[in-house]
Parts: C-alpha cells; sequence; structure tokens
C-alpha cells in the first residue's frame, strides 16, 4: 500500500451505474423494512429488490397488467415481428 493516495479527482456515488434505476431516499415504516429484511433473508435475495417486486406488483395490479409485463417498444416489436416472418 501506498502511504498517500491522491483522490483530488474522486467523485461521489456508485462505481458502476445501475441502468434503469435511481437511487431516492424513502421514509418507511419500521415494520415494513423489518418484514421484507427478514422475507429476503429467507429467500436469499436484497430486501430492496422485494419492495420494488411488492410496488410494480400493486403497480400492474391496478393497470390490469400481469406483473413482470412490461410496455411493448418499437424495438421489442420488430424483433417480434422478424422472428414470426422468418419462422413463416
Amino acid at each position: 500500500m501506498r502511504k498517500e493516495y491522491d483522490f483530488s479527482k474522486g467523485k461521489r456515488g456508485a462505481v458502476i451505474p445501475s441502468p434503469g434505476k435511481t437511487r431516492i431516499t424513502i421514509m418507511l415504516d419500521d415494520d415494513i423494512i423489518e418484514h421484507y429484511r427478514a422475507e429476503a433473508e429467507s429467500a436469499g435475495i436484497g430486501y430492496q429488490t422485494m419492495i420494488n417486486t411488492a410496488l410494480r406488483s400493486a403497480i400492474a395490479a391496478k393497470g390490469g397488467r400481469k406483473a413482470g409485463d412490461r410496455p411493448i417498444t418499437v424495438a421489442m416489436l420488430r424483433k417480434v415481428l422478424r422472428e414470426e416472418l422468418h419462422a413463416g
């Protein structure tokens, strides 16, 4: 190890950006956090991932879509059409 390091050009924040995700601060009740932490620990996944899944399911239920369904994009539509035309 060096005795000194130059951090003058260092930046705060995530080392690797997460595309499609935004860091926010949110206040949740303690019992909600504890519930998801316990569930996540037993499932072997992160509690924030479980909260995200629960929110996505709530949105899907309200909008009538299945959990995990996403609006189709032009790129996805083109891919599906190419596959169908090629198979036919």
